[in-house]
């Protein structure tokens, strides 16, 4: 997917604003009658931007909310909104190819999931939306290759933790101009912690996030970022939760702290979270939740380069484990029965050249003590040992399998053994764990190492530690994945210098990475 219109791409914000604010534009859409009909509505509609996503080969989502005072419940009147769109393959939008009306209803926030389809495999396209008389920025997007496809590549942008009081989110300034094809964020879009005075910027509202209109306020608040803005605007993502879009280290329907939060209390609070989640990605509608319940785990096709399990390692966990015995304990899922079966079907009956898994949290053992014996972070598939090493031993079956999580607010890059209890156990695969966006803020890098590099015997497997706040950038082709380490220097000011921390490559038939 990678190469065509990738000029195109950058100058998208520019140039189709450009063409967006032309009054002539304004008037393309409909009759005079119809125009003068319409009621008005508050300037400000799109303040939370557009975004697309779960690229198909013929199709794709197109998302936006209209929100003119988006901080605040969002300020649209309580009926529904007429919401035009538009897809077209330029960006001047002189060949539209596909057109049609949403409605933007109250009860879900207004706002808007378009399930494009009708769409050319391996395309890029523009897309804008119109409402009230007001028009989007325009967008750009990319379907997905031709099932029968087999050659190409595939740049995706790995991503996740983004705090907005811990740091502007500059590396997604870094990532437009690397062009990604999609970007896979897997978890922690948003912080539910309080606002904090000593922040870089401050969390809205006065407390955490309970309520519906709670959760909505909080991811406006991240919305308005204009680097994150930019990149919703300029490629497709794919995205997943984690443990903070509801509350830290949750595990199914138990709290972080159950003896402050009822079920009662904590069900309410997990079906406003589920529905302001569906309310502002780019998802279609399978992912409409059912009060405390949504439907995340999912598959995407990439041709026959690349199938993209994306997984939910939160809903159908079992509670976390508090000792090495309870890690150990194999009446523990961290997928549930039935994701767990749809995972290990999808690997063995895959025909693409890579299989990829979207966790959100870490796969490769993690052993905290410095010496004899095993200390594991037990909120990480570490705590869910029988599950986590019942798919390590089906990796050797599967072709090229490769792990891209999140979670830890580090570069961790890792081989995945077989048994990690055994060190002269067989590499099965390759676990890239993603830095954050912002969180954690400018690290004090010498005592990170400080920290960290005294457990690196214990973990031979680990093949890059870092701290930088940043992303990775990984090339995907048939013969192998190249990858780049990509960090800034800063997340405390609106402008951040990017640059390659690190290579890594991975050698389709060899499983395991390596430094380059």
């Amino acid at each position: 997917m990678t190469g065509a219109g990738s000029t195109d791409r950058r100058r998208v914000l520019t140039a189709g604003a450009a063409v967006l604010g032309a009054a002539a534009s304004a008037q393309l859409w409909l009759p005079a009658a119809a125009r003068a009909a319409e009621t008005p509505l508050p300037d400000g509609v799109f303040s939370l931007g557009i975004a697309s996503g779960d690229p198909l080969p013929d199709g794709v989502v197109l998302w936006t909310r209209l929100a003119p005072d988006p901080l605040n419940g969002g300020g649209m009147p309580d009926r529904p909104v007429s919401v035009e769109w538009q897809v077209a393959s330029d960006e001047r939008f002189r060949s539209v190819v596909r057109r049609g009306t949403a409605q933007a209803r109250p009860e879900y926030g207004h706002s808007v999931h378009v399930d494009v389809r009708g769409l050319r495999p391996g395309r890029s396209y523009w897309y804008r939306f119109r409402a009230g008389g007001q028009l989007s920025e325009a967008g750009r997007t990319r379907t997905a290759p031709a099932p029968s496809s087999s050659g190409g590549s595939l740049r995706v942008a790995l991503a996740s933790c983004q705090n907005w009081q811990h740091g502007y989110f500059t590396p997604y300034a870094d990532m437009l101009e690397q062009d990604p094809d999609i970007v896979l964020f897997v978890g922690d879009y948003i912080y539910e912690s309080t606002p904090s005075s000593t922040g870089v910027r401050r969390h809205e509202g006065a407390g955490e996030p309970f309520s519906l209109t709670q959760y909505r306020n909080r991811y406006a608040q991240y919305r308005t970022d204009p680097d994150l803005a930019a990149m919703h605007a300029n490629a497709p993502f794919v995205v997943t939760f984690d443990d903070h879009e509801v509350d830290n280290d949750f595990a199914g329907e138990i709290p972080q702290d159950p003896d402050k939060q009822s079920h009662d209390a904590f069900v309410a609070r997990l079906t406003a979270a589920y529905q302001a989640y569906y309310e502002h990605m780019p998802v279609r509608a399978a992912a409409v939740p059912n009060g405390p319940h949504i439907r995340m785990y999912r598959r995407l096709e990439f041709g026959r380069l690349a199938r993209l399990n994306v997984l939910d390692t939160r809903q159908y966990r079992s509670d976390q484990a508090t000792t090495q015995d309870g890690a150990q304990d194999p009446k523990l899922t961290m997928l549930g029965a039935q994701q767990k079966q749809w995972l290990l079907g999808g690997l063995q009956n895959s025909p693409a050249r890579w299989n990829l898994i979207a966790s959100q949290i870490m796969m490769a053992e993690t052993d905290l003590q410095v010496g004899p014996g095993k200390l594991w972070f037990y909120d990480a598939w570490d705590g869910y040992q029988v599950e986590r090493n019942q798919f390590l031993k089906e990796f050797k079956g599967v072709r090229n399998p490769v792990v891209l999580t999140g979670d830890r607010h580090l570069t961790m890059i890792s081989d995945l053994k077989e048994d990690y209890a055994d060190p002269g156990s067989a590499v099965v695969g390759a676990e890239f764990v993603g830095t954050s966006i912002s969180s954690n803020g400018d690290q004090d890098q010498d005592a990170f190492r400080r920290e960290w590099d005294p457990r690196m015997p214990d973990n031979p497997h680990w093949k890059l530690l870092d701290a930088h706040r940043g992303y990775h950038l990984l090339d995907v082709r048939r013969d192998g994945i190249d990858a780049r380490v990509r960090i800034v220097d800063t997340v405390r000011q609106p402008k951040s210098t990017p640059s390659t921390l690190a290579r890594l490559r991975v050698d389709a038939g060899r499983p395991g990475v390596r430094v380059v």
